[in-house]
């Protein structure tokens, strides 16, 4: 075998360790999702928590003990503090989600709840939609969150009613709200005004195997062109020199 060819070799091998690897990636993140999102589904049958449950979760294993979890609370609103995010979707139409912190009994913690979405006003994008917010007592049943879900911003949240995120610690240090690190997603039937309609809870695992498969597709390629190249090609014009000969 010449220089060249050993070169090449090692080159083919070398380029279909890299794309298999990376395929077996794509596979062991697949997997890693599918059993975040078993994981979820099992919590949602399981019994509600309540807010005891949630103030004495702190640290980030447990509140993932919790994630999913349904919930129970009983508070009052802290309306003013309520916070539009802007771009949602809900059946594939345009607004906020509307988060809006529950002061539980007790008066030691508040919650940051996501009531639910709202369309928005596209003549003023700055207008703010209208949400009743009881003043009273209100029941609340949801869904523990360990985050509020985000979408990409460009840069830092300024401070007002309408934000892309919310960051929970950097906005309890603007409200100086005893903010638990638990977040939750009320539940239920659509009411004042807003909707519930939550995506259903998916693991994404469908884009990993898809980028699985085109990296085995890449190193099945690599693999076939070599052998063709350098085995097959060459064998066919030494047998027709015989032939000629």
């Amino acid at each position: 075998m010449t220089a060249r060819r050993i070169f090449l070799l090692a080159v083919a091998l070398l380029g279909m360790a890299v794309t298999a690897g990376l395929g077996r990636w794509q596979l062991a993140r697949a997997a890693e999702k599918e059993a975040v999102l078993a994981a979820e589904q099992a919590a949602e049958t399981l019994p509600p928590v309540d807010a005891q449950a949630l103030v004495a979760a702190r640290t980030q294993a447990e509140l993932g003990a919790l994630a999913q979890r349904r919930v129970a609370l009983t508070g009052r609103w802290v309306g003013e503090r309520t916070v539009f995010l802007d771009n949602r979707t809900m059946g594939q139409r345009s607004g906020f989600y509307v988060a809006t912190p529950l002061r539980l009994d007790g008066g030691g913690a508040d919650v940051l709840v996501l009531r639910g979405w709202v369309p928005r006003n596209f003549d003023n994008r700055l207008a703010l939609p209208q949400v009743d917010t009881p003043a009273g007592e209100v029941r609340v049943s949801g869904r523990v969150l360990t985050h509020v879900p985000s979408l990409f911003a460009l840069g830092p949240e300024s401070p007002g009613p309408i934000r892309q995120n919310i960051d929970l610690p950097a906005y309890a240090r603007e409200t100086g709200l005893p903010l638990l690190a638990a977040v939750v997603q009320q539940t239920g039937g659509p009411g004042e005004g807003l909707e519930r309609d939550w995506p259903l809870l998916v693991s994404g695992a469908g884009t990993n195997y898809s980028y699985a498969f085109q990296w085995f597709s890449l190193c099945a390629l690599i693999g076939g062109l070599f052998i063709w190249f350098q085995v097959v090609r060459p064998l066919r014009f030494i047998r027709r020199g015989s032939r000629g000969s």
